[in-house]
């Protein structure tokens, strides 16, 4: 019996032939993952030739107080990857719980992605979206691939947050944020 009527945990059981197979199953690790649930955010840069690059991303995080840093990753196979390596500078945009549809937006391949929403420059013309929970202009201070992935470290060279409620990512889809324990 499940206690206070939730659904029991769905259960992966992998048996491994580790001469031909992986011990993990994408797919079930990725349903594991979610499980955690996360904020999510629009990155931003400003390209080699000054064009605005965007893209949703809930893998930020804080790194370090002392110096200010945070971090995010962004997968090799991203169109976007060129443009964040040569950046020197990015943005991280924290979404608020009503910026659903541009969160939708820069996850998408879709041209005009700035088209929407209310943007401005920052410090080294960093685009900045106006009404998020939080901004981070970042310098980058190093990156470096990890499996599929490429990590992106930042030191914070100006932040500002907002009082408003964030979006949140869990299992999949898009949450409000719940009452205060």
């Amino acid at each position: 019996m499940v206690p206070w009527g939730r659904q029991p945990c769905r259960r992966y059981s992998v048996r491994v032939n580790p001469a031909t197979e992986s011990a993990l199953e994408p797919r079930a690790l990725r349903a594991t993952l979610g499980a955690f649930a996360t904020g999510v955010t629009v990155v931003t840069c400003r390209s080699q030739d000054g064009q605005a690059v965007g893209l949703t991303v809930n893998s930020f995080n804080a790194l370090s107080l002392d110096p200010p840093l945070v971090l995010w990753s962004l997968r090799l196979a991203s169109p976007s990857l060129g443009a964040f390596d040569a950046a020197d500078h990015f943005a991280i945009n924290v979404l608020a719980e009503g910026q659903v549809e541009l969160s939708r937006r820069f996850a998408s391949a879709m041209a005009g992605k700035f088209d929407e929403g209310s943007w401005h420059d920052g410090l080294h013309g960093l685009p900045l979206l106006s009404g998020c929970a939080a901004t981070f202009e970042c310098e980058r201070v190093s990156r470096q691939d990890a499996g599929d992935h490429r990590l992106y470290i930042g030191r914070v060279l100006r932040h500002l947050w907002q009082p408003v409620p964030p979006l949140l990512f869990h299992r999949g889809h898009y949450h409000l944020l719940g009452e205060v324990l």
